[in-house]
């Protein structure tokens, strides 16, 4: 099992920035990719950033391309996510998973992944 916990989450306003923060423990064997998801009220968890085991390709959705930033320090088992510009439709839960998969590509869609984290709230006021 691989557990992970989010930090960085809070109320901001528009036009702010945030980092958020996932770091792994347990069987740290099992990691792979590792993306962010979110999820509004209402609305179904989506894929904001995906990132590969080796950190050579990444996804981003259309929503966060050129303001959001997908990294991660393997030595830590943590990955990242640096938010710019955010909007208020940025607001959402935010989630932490791992896909024990070490492919090439890392998947976008939430099915692919094993672990999840308990998720951290992001709420941007206009």
């Amino acid at each position: 099992q691989v557990q992970l916990a989010e930090s960085g989450g809070g109320l901001v306003q528009a036009g702010d920035s945030l980092r958020l923060s996932c770091a792994a423990s347990g069987r740290t064997s099992n990691i792979g990719a590792m993306g962010w998801f979110r999820q509004a009220p209402g609305k179904e968890r989506e894929c904001v950033a995906a990132i590969s085991w080796s950190g050579r390709s990444t996804f981003y959705a259309d929503s966060g391309k050129g303001r959001v930033t997908i990294s991660r320090d393997n030595a830590k088992n943590t990955v990242y996510l640096q938010m710019n510009s955010l909007k208020p439709e940025d607001t959402a839960v935010y989630y932490c998973a791992v896909d024990r998969r070490r492919a090439a590509v890392p998947g976008t869609r939430a099915a692919e992944y094993d672990y999840w984290g308990q998720g951290t709230q992001v709420t941007v006021s206009s």
